[in-house]
Order: C-alpha cells, then sequence, then structure tokens
C-alpha cells in the first residue's frame, strides 16, 4: 500500500479555505452520488501485464468495500475500462505518435482493444446487475466525444463523484480534475488508489487536497455513507 504523506501546510491551507471544516461534506445525498472505479483492467493489475501497477492488488479489498457500501446506500458505481479505438471518431494520434515508441503503440493498441485479455476488468472486483460499466478512449473519462460517462451521470442526477482505481496521477487525477470543472463534488481515496511511486501518488493528493477534492481514506468515507443513511432515515 502506498505511505500516504500531505505535508500540513497543504491540509491547514484547505481547512482554512473550508472555514476550518476537516472535510467539505458531513453528509451525502447517496442517491446522487456515484463512485467512479477507474481502469481496474487486467492491463493493469495482472502481473507482467502492459501497464502493470503492484500496488493496485493491494486496494480491491478497499475499493470492493467502497462498492458495497455505495449500492447498499442507493448510490451508482461505474467501472470505467481505458480502450483503444482505433476508429472512434476524434483519434488520439498526437499521444500515439508522439509520445510512445512504435513498439509500445503496439503493445498499447493490442493490449487494450476491445475484447482483448488485458482490456478486461479485473476478476477481483465486485460487480453486479445495475452498476455501470462504461468505456473511455482518454486519460479522463469526461472527455467530449470520446466517453459518454458525463451523460450518463446527468441523465440519473447525479452530482458528486467517489474516485478510486488506477493509475492515482493520471486516469484518476485527470477525471477528478475535469469532474470539478464540469461541475462534480469529488472524493478522492488515499488508500483506494494506486500509481507506480509513493511519490506520483502522494503528488496527486497534495494537488487533490489543495484544489480538486476532498481527500480522505476508506474507513473515513465508509463513516460518512453509514451516517449519510442514518441521516436520510432520520429526515
Amino acid at each position: 500500500m502506498h505511505k500516504v504523506a500531505i505535508p500540513e501546510h497543504v491540509v491547514a491551507r484547505g481547512r482554512l479555505q473550508r472555514g476550518g471544516k476537516e472535510h467539505m461534506f458531513d453528509h451525502l445525498d447517496m442517491a446522487k452520488v456515484a463512485h467512479v472505479i477507474v481502469d481496474l483492467q487486467v492491463g493493469f493489475v495482472a502481473e507482467g501485464a502492459p501497464v502493470e501497477v503492484p500496488v493496485t492488488r493491494e486496494i480491491f479489498g478497499a475499493v470492493n468495500s467502497i462498492s458495497r457500501a455505495v449500492r447498499a446506500a442507493g448510490g451508482l458505481n461505474v467501472f470505467l475500462r481505458y480502450t483503444y479505438d482505433g476508429a472512434e471518431k476524434l483519434p488520439w494520434n498526437v499521444w500515439f505518435n508522439n509520445y510512445m515508441s512504435p513498439a509500445h503503440f503496439e503493445v498499447m493498441k493490442k493490449g487494450f482493444a476491445r475484447g482483448a485479455p488485458y482490456w478486461q476488468l479485473a476478476p477481483e472486483l465486485d460487480i453486479v446487475e445495475g452498476d455501470l460499466i462504461i468505456d473511455k478512449t482518454r486519460f479522463s473519462a469526461l472527455i467530449p466525444g470520446t466517453c459518454d460517462m458525463d451523460e450518463q451521470l446527468k441523465g440519473r442526477g447525479i452530482d458528486t463523484l467517489i474516485i478510486t482505481g488506477t493509475l492515482t496521477n493520471c486516469c484518476c487525477e485527470s477525471t477528478a480534475r475535469d469532474a470539478l470543472q464540469m461541475g462534480y463534488n469529488v472524493i478522492f481515496l488515499t488508500d483506494a488508489n494506486a500509481t507506480l511511486s509513493d511519490e506520483e501518488h502522494n503528488a496527486t493528493l497534495i494537488s487533490m487536497s489543495a484544489i480538486f477534492a476532498d481527500v480522505m481514506d476508506t474507513k473515513h468515507l465508509l463513516g460518512l455513507i453509514a451516517h449519510s443513511r442514518a441521516h436520510k432515515a432520520a429526515a
């Protein structure tokens, strides 16, 4: 598991911005909450996978516990799949042609094509009928013309996203940043996101804490969800 290290001055700045509150949310309207599980696919999880992120294998307990809690409270679980689509209307040529070698491009193209073994969601995930599975062709799931997650969430009245998955500093961070700017509240988990090093993980957590999200661990989130259910029952 990543060793979390967010400097106290960053935490204090966020607390000051929130008027002294440790966290943004005291309770959630769970009917308007989506837990977005980012790219926990075989190609990121399995040993020897094209983009193996070893720490992903340590976060399934946290991710699945959040999924079960969100589901039980009336929220929505959304499982994202990073997808290579050579026929998409907005081809990502700049990324594939300029940021990677032809050999690496070939690995990514084959590994994350629809239906490929590495493209599949990891079998360790708790997925049931009623959960959404959405494909995306960019780091963020909120780039118009490359993914319809925003339309699907807005159509269901979702206004708050819980972000878990991989890579912390790539697809998770990209989706979180765009979500805030598109009008969603964002909760970002310290112990249910994973990347290739503690340094990269903490760099994202620092940015999230400072500007983009309410950052918390799984234990705090599960308590918040339980409190929200009790608050609704008492209302």
